[in-house]
């Protein structure tokens, strides 16, 4: 085990750093699945900060300790990054559960009154903290949450836009959408044309 004050960080490269490994925000259910090799690999680094933090100290420990981190830190964002394209079956399940709670979200009439759908409230149906989702699907699809999120919402709004005679601002609100504009806004920069144009072009 490693305890490590914040404190030590501050004035250092790893100080501006640190908040570009997400792993940090993972839930304990989200460990690191850790080969023999890999395991053997992370405890030397420890190891090696240990033995610094017992040697000594002079001007060179904090810089060495440091860098022993960020070399830790490495490591583990390369494994987590593993772990994701080699834990297929896992992690297309969660896939599949994804579009399963965002397409139950949009068949439900309380989209009216709950809005659109949050990261947050996404992760908890799957149970599963908001960073490793995130951390997960972009690995995986390229795509974050609040992406996969507005991909399923301009799916159900060409498919309003196209079947029924519902007006723009009509569909907008029953989309969870307090303006039209932010919506036509959203489905032009998704789709290149306007909600108006869409419907247009099946006439």
């Amino acid at each position: 085990m490693l305890f490590i004050d914040p404190a030590f960080f501050w004035g250092t490269s790893l100080a501006k750093k640190i908040k570009q490994y997400e792993y940090f925000g993972y839930a304990a259910n989200e460990a690191l699945f850790l080969s023999d090799k890999e395991e053997t690999l992370i405890n030397s680094i420890i190891d090696h900060i240990k033995q610094e933090y017992h040697t000594n100290i002079d001007k060179f420990s904090q810089d060495v300790i440091i860098a022993q981190l960020e070399l830790l830190f490495a490591y583990v964002q390369r494994f987590y990054q593993r772990q994701f394209i080699t834990r297929k079956i896992t992690n297309h399940k969660i896939l599949e559960r994804l579009e399963d709670v965002l397409a139950s979200y949009f068949n439900k009439e309380d989209l009216l009154s709950k809005g659109l759908p949050t990261v947050g409230y996404i992760a908890s149906e799957l149970h599963i903290s908001t960073k490793y989702l995130s951390s997960l699907l972009k690995q995986l699809t390229g795509q974050t949450t609040q992406q996969h999120i507005h991909e399923k919402l301009i799916e159900k709004a060409k498919e309003q836009l196209s079947t029924s005679d519902l007006s723009v601002s009509e569909i907008a609100y029953a989309l969870g959408f307090e303006h039209a504009q932010s919506f036509s806004k959203l489905f032009k920069a998704k789709t290149k044309q306007s909600p108006l144009e869409f419907r247009q072009s099946f006439s």
